[in-house]
């Protein structure tokens, strides 16, 4: 067992020597990584996931370094610093150099290995991913942690949905089942549900299983099919499920030992269709067993008891396994060493088939237990009980029998059967059959030492020739070529082997043993006597071709002969393309699932069957380009017909032309080493090999003398190169020197140049600024105009409101004055009502007096005599008219009076609003003062010059006078008021006059 440290390096080998597994162990090599600072320690590896291909593997330790290991290629390299632990890792994503890591903060991150550069960073989990499953396409991703499961876009690198669940509950796995758009979701409860990816549709869920049987599910694992569904837990049992019929049907017991299961996961074959039946199944104890589900048979294990495997993956096309053992360190194991034991087909198998009961089973007739010897069938009931009958068969017929009998438990006649029935085999189980009607030995220690030989040298420049646009591929083609080389010696110099092998190498490509051993089969029984004329064509089986063409359809036959087409034209490249040019892959497939289960004169038939059902357009074709295309382009046949007509002529064919009677029957290869191919001219081989070695020598000769005067031409070629770059250098230089001469010159020019253009844009812009000034000035005088213009409206709206105001107090001042005259006549007609009031009061006062008085004479004259009492009263009524009229010309002058009072008033007031209207009306008119205002007021008579005191009592004179003043005195505040008005609004008028003066100074 080899052991690599990878220490400080970045990249390296990851083996030194070649490596050989032992059967016992299988270790092809043991990856440790041990630091080299002063204090060493391991870093322990944590996960590992292989890519799509299985020969790359990319593992990560607890300090987040991230290695890719190229098992083809034997390097690894450091891919990625992550600085934390990695929880899961997936390689298999749409873009090969990609791949996702789970890291310890919670967070997912794609990674390219090849530019070491971080593609996108997805972000969403609350607690550590500890699983991540990529769908079939690549395309998308699911990471699963305990609380949610997150569905990924890897497009995009966005998050398309989130399964969230209760806390109670919890997730034990969510993954994708291989090569359908289905999700399994997984919970701690044991429920199991699936999910439809593009709509998250719950398309169904599985029952419980069993209470005699019930785990706790811990663990899963998916056949490639998807068809199987593997789980486990904390017990020795083991349920699988069929995600078909949605129903356990299967309990497998594993030994005693097993007490727990830690991971399980299906050995992938390239024949079994995906239909895996060897489950990985990694126990509590460290050790990975691998047991055959249907037959419950342990094959082999990995791990010991000391050396306990932490966690595991395989490689998709089943050749490696990589550990991740408990101690930190990565193994890789080959599974071709440890099957190498139980690699021989096993025998037939006795199988009963028959019906289920339509009662459920119960979990002890679904029991198996795994055991190392032969395989345990459970006890059959009473009521499962079959009958069986024993058929006595001749000795020939046993023979054929045993003739008949395949590896696998097949039977060669049934499948004959089954295929004129059908047509061509199942799709699913095709790579199976041909297995075991080939009888491929699968040689796994032959063939790698035809690998480890490496690429033979007749097909190193393969890719100028055949140029293949899958690297894979042709890569996979290159290693079969250079196997089959290596093999035998004629097939470096075969020119069609690419041709021959192109179809199967593509069909098995991801097996390279299984491709090997089918093309050699093919060509030691189908390609028997193809060699015996090499290098040309092999005319003998050319001619039998041509022999069954002319029995059979003549009439084309002479059509070939008349246009100068040979069998070589219309036969050869029908075979050494082996029909893969002319037909589509189902109808290739078709067509060899008949070869294969037939004579190997079925192909030979096959190239004349395919020119008689193309007769048609063969009889068209008059010029041999025609027919080089039509036998090397696909056209519109019917491979059925073809087929039809292969064992019509297979039947009716002549025996002495028939090819069978002439070709060997099936031999399959031997096992353990492959068969001494030698079935050819080896003279010609031999010659043809020493020449091209002659060649290849002279070749060599003339390259290295080619390469010597090649080396010396090229330091001459050089030296020359030198020189004349030296000189045009100088000469550069010194057309360098009269550039920049010129240059400097035509500076100067636009120097000066630049000089007057600023001079002239100098006085340009002084004769700007010139007028910028002057139009500063004009519009600075503008604008003091404007503000003149403005305080001039200013002023005038002034003006106006001050007008308007004084206009408005004239108009109340007069307003006051109307209302003033109406007081007064208001006084004056209560003056003179009492007046009025005093004179009856008067009347009556003296009609009460006469009426005293006469009572009183009449009482006189009654005391009195007669004889006086006349002349008494003759004298006493002439001084009572006296005293009457007194009294009336009393009150007319008090009548007179008031009269003269009033009109004057009236007058005074008249001129006094009459002069002010005249004032507002020409304001700027100088008013003549009155000379003396006691001249106008002369003019009017005072009531003291009426009152006439000799003709008044003194009571009436009084109350005259008194009513005189207050007259007289109401008249003056009147004429004061007057006055004071007549001044203020004088005032005013001078000044109005005299503001248009200041303004135009």
């Amino acid at each position: 067992m080899q052991s690599t440290d990878l220490g400080n390096k970045e990249s390296g080998k990851i083996w030194h020597r070649k490596p050989s597994p032992a059967t016992r162990d299988g270790i092809i090599v043991n990856i440790i990584h041990n630091t080299s600072d002063y204090h060493p320690k391991v870093l322990r590896f944590l996960n590992v996931a292989f890519d799509g291909t299985g020969d790359c593997l990319i593992a990560g330790d607890h300090q987040g370094n991230i290695y890719v290991f190229d098992l083809y290629g034997n390097r690894f390299n450091l891919v990625q610093r992550t600085a934390q632990a990695c929880t899961a890792l997936a390689f298999n994503l749409r873009r090969k150099s990609e791949f996702l890591v789970a890291l310890a903060d919670y967070s997912v991150k794609c990674f390219d290995t090849v530019t070491k550069e971080l593609v996108s960073w997805m972000r969403g989990h609350e607690s550590s991913v500890f699983s991540i499953s990529v769908h079939a396409s690549g395309k998308y991703a699911i990471t699963t942690s305990s609380d949610t499961a997150q569905l990924w876009d890897l497009d995009t690198f966005q998050r398309k949905r989130k399964l969230n669940i209760l806390q109670s509950v919890g997730i034990q796995k969510v993954f994708f089942l291989p090569l359908s758009n289905t999700i399994l979701s997984c919970f701690k409860d044991n429920s199991i549900f699936a999910w439809e990816c593009d709509t998250l549709f719950c398309k169904y869920q599985l029952p419980a299983p069993p209470e005699s049987s019930s785990i706790l599910y811990k663990v899963f694992a998916v056949t490639r099919d998807g068809r199987i569904l593997a789980a486990g837990g904390k017990s020795n049992h083991l349920h699988l499920w069929c995600l078909e019929a949605r129903q356990l049907f299967r309990i497998i017991q594993m030994p005693t030992k097993v007490r727990a299961i830690r991971h399980l996961e299906f050995l992938p074959d390239s024949f079994d269709a995906g239909s895996n039946q060897v489950l990985g199944v990694l126990s509590q104890d460290g050790i990975m067993r691998f047991i055959n589900i249907q037959t419950c048979k342990l094959l082999f294990e990995i791990g010991s008891l000391d050396e306990g495997i932490s966690s595991s993956a395989i490689s998709p096309h089943g050749r490696y396994i990589a550990s991740i053992m408990e101690n930190g360190s990565l193994n890789i194991y080959s599974v071709q060493a440890l099957t190498q034991e139980i690699n021989k087909p096993p025998p037939p198998l006795v199988k009963v088939i028959e019906d289920l009961p339509k009662n459920k089973l119960s979990s002890s007739d679904l029991k198996r237990k795994v055991t190392s010897g032969r395989v345990q069938q459970p006890a059959k009931s009473r009521e499962s009980k079959i009958q069986t009958r024993i058929l006595k068969q001749d000795l020939t017929g046993d023979f054929e029998s045993k003739k008949n009998e395949l590896p696998d438990g097949l039977n060669k006649k049934r499948l004959q059967i089954l295929l004129k029935g059908y047509g061509e085999y199942p799709t699913k189980y095709r790579m199976f059959i041909w297995r075991s009607l080939l009888q491929l030995p699968e040689n796994h220690t032959a063939f790698s030492s035809l690998i480890d030989k490496g690429t033979h040298v007749a097909f190193l420049n393969l890719q100028k020739k055949y140029p293949i646009k899958s690297r894979k591929l042709l890569r996979v083609l290159q290693r079969t070529l250079s196997a089959l080389a290596h093999w035998s010696v004629i097939f470096s110099d075969t020119p069609y082997l690419p041709l021959l092998a192109f179809p199967f190498v593509k069909l098995f490509q991801n097996n390279q043993l299984i491709c090997f051993e089918v093309i050699a089969t093919l060509i030691i029984n189908w390609c028997q006597h193809w060699f015996e004329y090499f290098p040309n064509p092999p005319i003998n089986i050319l001619s039998m071709i041509e022999n069954v063409l002319a029995f059979h359809d003549k009439e084309l036959l002479q059509h070939f002969i008349d246009h100068d087409i040979t069998s070589q034209l219309y036969a050869w490249p029908l075979l050494e393309t082996v029909f893969s040019e002319v037909l589509t892959r189902e109808e290739w497939l078709k067509l060899f699932d008949n070869i294969f289960s037939n004579h190997p004169s079925f192909l030979l038939m096959t190239v004349v069957a395919y020119n008689m059902c193309s007769r048609a357009p063969l009889l068209n074709c008059n010029l041999k380009d025609d027919f080089e295309f039509f036998f090397h382009h696909r056209n519109n046949l019917d491979i059925n017909v073809v087929i039809r007509q292969v064992y019509h002529l297979m039947e009716t064919t002549p025996t002495d032309i028939h090819p069978d009677s002439m070709l060997n029957v099936f031999v399959a290869l031997t096992k353990g080493q492959y068969p001494v191919f030698n079935q050819y001219p080896k003279f010609i081989v031999d010659y043809q090999t020493q020449e091209q070695e002659r060649i290849r020598n002279d070749e060599l000769d003339y390259l290295r003398e080619r390469q010597t005067v090649e080396d010396m031409q090229a330091k001459v070629d050089q030296q020359r190169v030198e020189d004349e770059a030296w000189y045009q250098k100088q000469e550069l230089l010194r057309q360098a020197e009269e550039t920049r001469r010129e240059m400097l010159l035509q500076e100067e020019e636009k120097m000066i140049q630049q000089r007057q253009r600023l001079a002239a844009v100098k006085r340009q812009l002084k004769v700007k600024e010139m007028h910028l000034q002057d139009a500063a000035r004009r519009r600075f005088l503008k604008l003091q105009q404007d503000q003149r213009e403005m305080e001039l409206r200013r002023l005038d709206d002034e003006i106006g409101r001050k007008v308007y105001m004084r206009d408005q107090e004239i108009a109340a001042t007069a307003r006051d004055l109307e209302m003033r005259q109406l007081e007064l006549e208001s006084q004056k007609r209560l003056y003179e009502k009492n007046l009025t009031e005093n004179q009856e009061a008067v009347a009556k006062e003296m009609r009460a007096d006469a009426d005293a008085y006469r009572r009183k004479v009449d009482l006189e004259e009654h005391m009195f005599h007669k004889l006086i009492e006349a002349g008494e009263t003759q004298s006493q009524k002439t001084q009572k008219w006296k005293e009457a009229e007194g009294k009336e010309l009393r009150l007319r002058s008090a009548k007179k009076a008031s009269a003269l009072s009033d009109a004057s008033r009236k007058w005074f007031l008249k001129q006094e609003i009459n002069a002010a209207v005249e004032h507002a009306e020409n304001p700027c008119h100088k008013e003549p003062r009155f000379q003396n205002e006691q001249e106008d007021l002369s003019c009017l008579p005072r009531t003291s010059q009426l009152n006439d005191s000799s003709e008044m009592d003194p009571s009436t004179q009084i109350s005259l006078n008194r009513r005189a003043v207050e007259w007289d005195t109401t008249g003056q505040n009147l004429i004061e008021k007057v006055r004071n008005l007549r001044q203020r609004l004088t005032a005013r008028a001078r000044h109005r006059c005299q503001t248009p003066h200041l303004l135009a100074a």
